[in-house]
């Protein structure tokens, strides 16, 4: 079995770490989970020893034919050969379900980003993600990010472990780190809309080296007098920048541009 390069294939094989893996994502036995990346197939077989049912994602078609050989004497397996990024992850599975993946560092923000807004979304997510990424996903005000910003408004991120290069086969040219995500019954803010809440956020890190009166001006269209106007009643200093936001500040912010937007002819 060889690694692909080009699908960012690392495989872990070490039993301890899978095991830590599974006892990190703590899955109630009633639960389903959707694997992507499945590889080989060892960690596949872990969860299927502790759920009830697991739906099983590959891209790669030797993986796929392995999987569907090694595994059809678990029945509360299916393989599915596919690109998840394509896929309508609801059809694939029943909720409540959870997440466990060894993504490619490549396409770690575009299948968190998929995962967030499914509906019915998996109530946990356990990512096993680039060190570096999974830092910037759980960082506080100060160091905030779109990716950060856009993670915690789903759900409450945190490391459980890091895994070393050297642990997969071949070794990636960083450390890895297990990304837990439980996501939020009900959101922590209050927010007009979720397509509302990221405009104003995607507008403000649209210029990262600006303060954030002049980002959200030229991101939202606004006059200087409406955005000074907006972010004063939101209660916010107009010489911020969008990384010291907290995620409450965002949203009274999108409240406060809602106003704004109703009370205009």
């Amino acid at each position: 079995m060889h690694a692909r390069k080009t699908l960012g294939q690392h495989f872990l094989s070490d039993p301890h770490l899978l095991d830590k893996i599974v006892a990190a994502a703590e899955l109630p036995p009633e639960a389903s989970v959707l694997e992507i990346g499945a590889g080989p197939g060892l960690l596949t077989r872990r969860l299927a020893a502790v759920v009830r049912h697991v739906v099983a994602v590959e891209l790669d078609d030797g993986l796929v034919t392995l999987l569907r050989r090694e595994l059809a004497h678990l029945a509360n397996v299916i393989v599915v050969h596919g690109d998840i990024l394509k896929l309508d992850v609801p059809a694939l599975i029943d909720a409540p379900y959870a997440v466990v993946a060894n993504l490619p560092y490549y396409i770690t923000s575009a299948v968190l980003r998929q995962l967030m807004q499914c509906v019915p979304p998996p109530f946990r997510l356990v990512l096993t993600v680039q060190r570096e990424v999974a830092q910037r996903i759980v960082a506080a005000p100060g160091q905030l990010s779109v990716l950060a910003v856009s993670v915690q408004f789903y759900g409450q991120p945190r490391i459980v472990m890091r895994i070393p290069a050297g642990a997969f086969v071949p070794p990636p040219q960083v450390d890895s780190a297990v990304l837990r995500i439980d996501t939020y019954e009900r959101r922590p803010v209050d927010v007009p809309s979720p397509e509302d809440f990221f405009r104003v956020v995607r507008a403000g890190f649209s210029q990262r080296r600006k303060q954030l009166h002049n980002a959200l001006s030229t991101g939202l269209g606004l006059s200087a007098e409406q955005t000074i106007a907006v972010l004063s009643a939101a209660g916010i200093a107009s010489s911020r920048r969008a990384e010291t936001l907290s995620l409450a500040e965002w949203a009274a912010l999108t409240r406060a541009l809602t106003r704004l937007q109703l009370q205009s002819p």
